[in-house]
């Protein structure tokens, strides 16, 4: 759901082409019509030359102001390059240059680096991957050191080999890998899964030379993967992983590494896309993230003539994470005409156009949407069908009130004829007789693993939660303590809520009963999940048994279970279903004239009911 004031970015265009492609790409801001409040700032090689720093103090204070950060490139250079290239009066103050990529990640707790990696173009095989990487920890720690620290040079007096070599003609670099990091780095690989139906997890890493480290990454990686049943996960070598990446990368869904390694493969990633040209990037924390492309300065490519795409693919990314996915997905698919179409491209690609005429193309794309292919990358749901085409006829409101005259039966017969899987096992009326349908919203609870003392407060949400829209509760399917119940029941009755749906349990079963408020869930407990787990995330996608539900994707339920119905095929949804009801309506008439249960399935096609066929039709 997009925020209900303007984004408040700081744009950074940074050094060489990043100036260019920012320059390019900003107008799709407007093009769009997304409400944004742009300030530039400084940052980048010219600022270290000439200031001794990459990122100014004021730079830092506008980053604390704003929403998020749009970089442009950055270049970086080795220490000894770094230092010869300031003023003479800077190079007497034994000024150390740090990248100011690092600098963000690390002051900013950046801990997680997404970069999807997607089939662009329609000659290849289709592949949709992430790569998930460690940003603050790792190898890129900034312990590396040349000449060793003493404490370092103890160490290897114990080694047989080291001993041999002198102190002076040995550097290090220190890999440092943390559990509260990991944890949190795994969480949030396998949430991605989940919430983008990417249902494998693959750990990089190379334990079986890292033996110690490997080993402790391994084992926090298992106990998160226990914690998503849904989701495979595996451990695989990083060498092995590069490999497959370039060979069959559509047997990948998530894969996550520590930093160096997920650096590396990402550009492996970004290879098999096409080029950094094409290559996106988010980095995220728990107060914070900023979005960049993968390609760095360029400081060997003429003057207009970098590929935009990148810079425009990571602005779908920071839309996408602001709630703006139907604008996200126009962006990618203009990326994609653009390139098909070949027309305005780049030299990289084979064309003769400047950075500013393919921008100019993409972005005049967006601003033409029936001119753009369709096709579902970075799984962002496309927003079909588009609202001005239900406002024809009928709103999305009258549409669900219109699918309360079937049952969960019928529906699902529709959904099997899209294509679409949308039940969700297990999950049962508490009540018989009841009947729900309206827009999710959608919560998220993890276990703890260990109990908090204090309360948390955790079903404050459902003071936010629109009138008419089912509340939808992902508690991983855990039965041995509850997330709704009595308090919560009386809440969403005055707040006028049409339901609950828990992937879990729920409890106060006679007080509830007696209100008549329809819950569906996948058992009841007494037990209260207070401080026993914990809001993970709210209005945010979901996966239940291998079925994603976003927000305001309808949700129905009946004494049959309970169906997720995309939001974006709602229309071709409820038309099947009609259809549907009618031929077997048909075939019912006809069996009571006389017909036989196996002619009138012929004469009315129930090998395919939703076409509507039959004696009735054909007269």
């Amino acid at each position: 759901m997009p925020p209900v004031e303007p984004i408040k970015i700081a744009v950074l265009p940074g050094d060489g082409i990043g100036i260019e492609v920012i320059q390019a790409a900003i107008p799709i801001f407007e093009a769009l019509s997304i409400p944004v409040i742009l300030k530039y700032g400084d940052i980048g090689w010219e600022y270290w030359k000439k200031e001794g720093t990459a990122i100014p103090t004021r730079t830092w204070q506008l980053i604390s102001s704003s929403d998020t950060v749009l970089l442009g490139a950055i270049t970086s250079k080795p220490q000894r390059e770094a230092k010869k290239e300031l003023s003479s009066t800077l190079r007497k103050k034994n000024l150390y240059y740090v990248s100011p990529i690092i600098q963000l990640r690390q002051g900013l707790d950046l801990y997680a680096n997404i970069r999807p990696c997607f089939s662009l173009k329609e000659e290849t095989k289709p592949f949709n991957l992430c790569i998930i990487r460690e940003n603050t920890e790792g190898l890129y720690s900034g312990f590396d050191y040349f000449p060793l620290p003493e404490t370092i040079q103890a160490l290897l007096k114990e080694n047989p080999h080291w001993q041999a070599i002198p102190a002076h003609e040995i550097s290090c670099a220190l890999r440092l890998q943390s559990k509260s990091g990991l944890k949190r780095l795994f969480n949030f690989a396998f949430q991605h899964a989940a919430q983008t139906g990417l249902n494998k997890v693959t750990l990089a890493d190379k334990p079986n030379v890292l033996r110690e480290s490997g080993e402790f990454a391994r084992k926090i990686f298992e106990t998160t993967a226990k914690k998503y049943p849904q989701i495979h996960a595996e451990i695989l070598n990083v060498d092995a992983v590069a490999l497959w990446l370039i060979r069959s990368p559509e047997k990948f869904g998530v894969i996550v590494a520590e930093n160096m390694f997920g650096d590396i493969l990402s550009d492996v990633g970004a290879g098999i896309m096409g080029g950094l040209g094409f290559a996106p990037s988010a980095n995220i924390g728990l107060k914070g993230s900023y979005f960049e492309p993968v390609h760095g300065s360029g400081p060997g490519i003429k003057k207009n003539c970098a590929n935009p795409s990148a810079m425009f693919l990571t602005i779908s990314m920071l839309l996408n994470h602001f709630g703006y996915s139907a604008q996200a997905k126009k962006i990618i698919n203009a990326v994609m005409q653009v390139i098909k179409e070949k027309r305005f491209i780049t030299y990289d690609l084979g064309g003769q156009s400047s950075t500013l005429d393919m921008a100019n193309a993409i972005i005049e794309c967006c601003s033409q949407p029936a001119q753009c292919s369709d096709s579902s990358l970075l799984t962002i749901k496309p927003d079909y069908p588009p609202k001005e085409a239900l406002n024809e006829q009928f709103t999305t409101t009258e549409v669900i009130q219109q699918l309360k005259n079937f049952n969960s039966a019928e529906i699902s017969d529709a959904l099997d004829a899209c294509g679409i899987e949308g039940a969700l096992l297990n999950i049962k009326p508490l009540t018989r007789g009841m009947k729900i349908a309206g827009p999710a919203y959608t919560i998220q609870y993890l276990p703890r693993e260990k109990k908090e003392a204090v309360f948390q407060n955790a079903a404050n949400y459902i003071d936010k939660v629109p009138e008419h829209s089912v509340i939808l509760i992902d508690s991983n399917g855990q039965n041995d303590c509850t997330v709704w119940g009595d308090i919560l029941t009386q809440t969403a009755m005055r707040n006028h809520i049409e339901g609950t749906v828990v992937h879990g349990a729920v409890r106060d079963i006679e007080s509830i009963q007696a209100t008549n408020y329809p819950i569906f869930c996948t058992g009841v407990y007494m037990r209260s999940g207070k401080n026993r787990v914990y809001k993970a995330n709210e209005q945010c996608p979901l996966s239940i048994n291998g079925v994603t539900i976003n927000p305001d994707d309808i949700i129905f339920a009946d004494d049959n279970g309970v169906l997720v119905i995309p939001k974006y095929s709602i229309l071709e949804v409820w038309s099947k279903v009609q259809t549907i009801k009618l031929t077997e309506d048909r075939i019912k008439a006809a069996i009571n004239s006389g017909s036989t249960l196996e002619q009138a399935r012929k004469d009315y096609r129930y090998d395919q009911p939703w076409l509507g066929i039959g004696k009735d039709k054909d007269k």
